[in-house]
């Protein structure tokens, strides 16, 4: 099980020199998966734990509160998604004043030395560190020779000349192309979170759905959208494909955006539960109807194509 060290004040012995990849690793796309190849390759070498080093809140959501959200997952979420890949130790530090005003050397020496005793860091070219991102990877490398740690840069992944980052990821989300931020990601695009009471509306037009919350999370393009959901703990805990509504609900005066799913022949009750939702395919924009007689018809024929669609890619899977 992956271990989270969220105070570098407070390291235990054996959460000390780890070989680890620093970044922010939203989205833990196919660039970021790279250099946790690397880490854990030069890991086995050192005989040494594999780590990651996040920070929360995300550094611009710290110098940027009111901000649009733009992460594309919560930090559970990517704790989550590290652990899957095989990581021993996440630091995920907390980014404060005391943090954001430290010199790129204080950073070097009082974090990754001192503290942590990293034996060896694995960095993106793009890398910046330390008060007014001045310090570089390069200048890391010089800290490294100096403070005795290793220092490792990797080279930004490309996919047929685009570099593969969190920002093009965005992009691909928010003009409603979720299989192009698929293959940059290396996984679904996924939303994770509790599902809330909402105003149960679906269920008198034939169409409960699960409720919840994107706040503080890029948004989508809105609209429905194919998903795969897996509900991860409860007496319905499994794997099931579904049709989902990304946005404000135009029809009936909404304001908050959210995300409703529907999951195709289900029964029961997830007020509650952990779902995680893989948006699969985007289908059509939100939009207002004639009544409540054309929306269910229009509900009907999202339901059949994302049935289809769902059942195609599980079939060549």
């Amino acid at each position: 099980m992956m271990r989270i060290v969220r105070d570098a004040e407070y390291v235990r012995p054996e959460d000390r020199g780890a070989c680890a990849a620093i970044g922010n690793f939203d989205g833990v796309h196919l660039g970021h998966q790279s250099i946790l190849t690397r880490t854990r390759e030069i890991a086995q070498t050192l005989d040494a734990p594999v780590g990651v080093m996040t920070f929360e809140p995300h550094p611009r959501e710290y110098f940027a509160p009111e901000a649009p959200p733009f992460r594309l997952m919560s930090e559970t979420a990517k704790a989550h998604r590290l652990e899957k890949l095989d990581v021993d130790i996440l630091y995920q530090l907390p980014f404060d004043a005391s943090l954001a005003g430290l010199t790129p050397r204080d950073f070097a020496q009082c974090i990754l030395v001192d503290a942590l005793g990293l034996r060896h860091v694995i960095v993106g070219a793009d890398f910046c560190f330390g008060k007014g991102r001045k310090g570089t990877a390069e200048n890391l490398r010089s800290f490294g020779a100096e403070m005795g740690f290793g220092v490792t840069i990797a080279d930004l992944l490309q996919d047929n000349s685009l570099v593969v980052s969190s920002t093009s990821i965005r992009t691909a989300l928010a003009e409603g192309r979720p299989e192009d931020a698929a293959r940059m990601l290396g996984h679904w695009h996924r939303i994770d979170g509790p599902v809330e009471h909402g105003e149960k509306r679906g269920r008198t037009l034939g169409y409960p759905t699960a409720n919840m919350s994107i706040a503080g999370l890029h948004p989508p393009k809105f609209g429905v959208y194919a998903v795969l959901v897996d509900v991860l703990d409860g007496p319905h805990a499994g794997h099931y494909h579904g049709a989902a509504s990304m946005g404000v609900r135009p029809m009936f005066g909404g304001a908050v955006p959210n995300i409703e799913t529907f999951l195709f022949d289900f029964k029961g009750d997830l007020y509650g539960a952990q779902l995680s939702v893989a948006l699969v395919s985007f289908l059509r924009p939100e939009a207002n109807f004639d009544g409540l007689d054309a929306l269910i018809a229009q509900m009907d024929a999202d339901c059949a194509k994302a049935r289809d669609i769902l059942a195609r890619i599980e079939a060549a899977a």
